[in-house]
């Protein structure tokens, strides 16, 4: 059974960076989509990032473009969100997740849905301030 953990969450101001990490331990990350997904305080769960396991097309929502991406490294089984220019409003915890099983279609082009992951790691807290 998959099992995943994250860590590099923290406090920054607004325009500085971070890097989350989500090791897994159970299964080979690479052969599964990976997604981030964050919660801010009184909202819903959202996707942020998506990376399939069959090829590089990413999805991203709008609002992280050209400021979050999403890798992995097969070697040491770790998946990373990298996180750019961050706003107050990239606050919240973030998970990462995969799906139970392998296959596609699980970034698709409206974003990751949640219902559809059934492995998460605990989160980690990202709090940006102005």
């Amino acid at each position: 059974q998959m099992q995943l953990a994250e860590s590099g969450g923290g406090m920054v101001q607004a325009g500085g960076s971070l890097r989350l990490s989500c090791a897994a331990s159970g299964g080979t990350l690479s052969s599964y989509a990976v997604s981030w997904f964050r919660q801010a305080p009184g909202k819903e769960r959202e996707g942020v990032s998506c990376m399939p396991s069959t090829d590089w097309i990413t999805y991203n929502r709008d609002s992280v473009k050209g400021r979050f991406t999403v890798s992995r490294d097969e070697a040491k089984n770790t998946a990373y969100l990298h996180m750019n220019n961050l706003k107050p409003e990239d606050t919240g915890v973030y998970y990462c997740a995969t799906p139970s099983s392998v296959g596609r279609g699980y970034c698709s082009a409206t974003g990751p849905s949640a219902d559809r992951f059934g492995y998460w790691g605990q989160g980690t807290q990202v709090t940006v301030s102005a």
